[in-house]
């Protein structure tokens, strides 16, 4: 009689993001002299997370482009039209992992798929997280991360500019993406 080798199995847990609690924020540089924010609510999606190996975790994300906001009604509805993001064409962004490395103690580089204005591109993110699980008052569990990359919009066809008189730009091409994103338990 043979004995079996031993297997080890890992077990992956899934975690919704929690719109209410989660937001996209972009930031970009207006007349070459001072970052413009914006955000986006509405964030819907998933984490597979193994805990054990972290490697093995993946996670999905939808943005819903029409939630965009910068606190200028005139300037978001700049941004929504076909100028820009042309949110009634392109109605959701989204994030596809393909790839978990960490990279130091709590932090990874989650490598994926960045579908933004009907162009696909692969980025990076750094990742901070996810914190240690925790309940809140309803016994629900909860974790949380902060992910930043950046990106070049010209990359995924946002082009539209104008030349400024003293020279330069309007708009910068490098837009920094960040997430706040807190998970709640299957």
């Amino acid at each position: 009689m043979t004995a079996s080798p031993a297997t080890t199995t890992t077990a992956t847990t899934s975690w919704n993001i929690d719109a209410a609690h989660s937001h996209a924020e972009f930031k970009v540089k207006h007349m070459m002299i001072s970052n413009v924010k914006g955000s986006f609510s509405g964030i819907k999606g998933i984490l597979q997370y193994d805990e054990a190996d972290p490697g093995r975790s993946s996670v999905k994300a939808e943005v819903p482009v029409t939630s965009l906001s910068t606190g200028d009604a005139q300037r978001d509805g700049h941004l929504k039209s076909a100028e820009f993001f042309d949110a009634e064409k392109f109605p959701t962004m989204s994030f596809e992992s393909s790839e978990v490395k960490q990279t130091g103690s709590g932090e990874y580089a989650v490598v994926g798929t960045l579908t933004l204005h009907g162009v696909s591109k692969t980025v990076s993110f750094a990742v901070d997280g996810p914190s240690a699980p925790g309940k809140d008052p309803w016994g629900n569990t909860r974790i949380g991360l902060s992910a930043t990359t950046r990106i070049n919009r010209k990359d995924f066809g946002l082009t539209w500019n104008s030349a400024l008189e003293t020279g330069g730009v309007l708009i910068g091409e490098d837009v920094q993406i960040t997430l706040e994103i807190q998970f709640v338990k299957a």
